[in-house]
């Protein structure tokens, strides 16, 4: 796959004015970087289907709001976090939906599966008392932007108690941008917000400076 053929097969999101950019395509690593350096991510497949939404929906990562119950179970160390011990099961419990269908698909885990094993997708465990994976979060993390995928909770506030470690690590880390795509009850009471498209790819091309992986921190938060 070369660069031009991508070039041809994506619309230019600072010039298209829809949100769908393009259909079609695979979930090949090249296919999946070069589509979110544009600003651009999958979100169905058979067919695949790949947009840029005006607006778009991003978290101030110096300023995400969680409540003082959320915040209780973190001083209290409730659940155990790991970071890219479980990705695929992450990606299976964000997949599940008790009467909806999923834009999860089989596809969709296999083309991320081979990012995470080169180091672009990560995940975030939660871990109850008896060690039973009851929350988690993954996402793309290119240069100092992360693009976060989805979350599950099994049990109450694990994912939230999971976005709070992850910011932290994200700030350790200076990042300067999360990407949520677009808001929900959860990420507005979280402080999520919406920006014009243009804005976002402005903030992006900042964010994604020397494109390297991210190598997670081990130190404390």
């Amino acid at each position: 796959m070369t660069q031009r053929s991508l070039d041809q097969f994506f619309k230019n999101p600072r010039i298209w004015k829809e949100d769908l950019v393009a259909v079609g395509g695979d979930f090949s690593v090249e296919r999946l970087l070069y589509a979110y350096k544009l600003g651009i991510f999958p979100w169905s497949e058979d067919p695949i289907r790949w947009y840029c939404l005006d607006p778009r929906a991003i978290f101030d990562i110096q300023r995400v709001h969680f409540s003082k119950t959320v915040l209780r179970k973190v001083r209290q160390g409730k659940f155990r976090i790991s970071f890219n011990e479980a990705f695929p099961i992450v990606m299976q419990g964000c997949s599940y939906r008790e009467k909806d269908n999923t834009w999860i698909t089989p596809g969709f885990i296999e083309g991320y599966m081979e990012l995470h094993r080169l180091g672009w997708a990560h995940s975030l465990e939660v871990w109850n008392a008896e060690n039973v994976l009851v929350g988690g979060v993954y996402g793309v993390a290119i240069g100092k932007f992360f693009a976060g995928e989805s979350m599950f909770s099994f049990e109450s506030d694990a994912g939230k108690v999971g976005l709070y470690h992850l910011f932290e690590k994200l700030r350790q880390s200076g990042f300067e941008l999360f990407d949520t795509q677009q808001l929900n009850h959860v990420t507005w009471q979280l402080g999520a917000y919406e920006i014009p498209k243009l804005s976002y790819l402005d903030r992006l091309e900042r964010a994604l400076g020397d494109e390297n992986p991210w190598i997670i921190p081990t130190s404390p938060d």
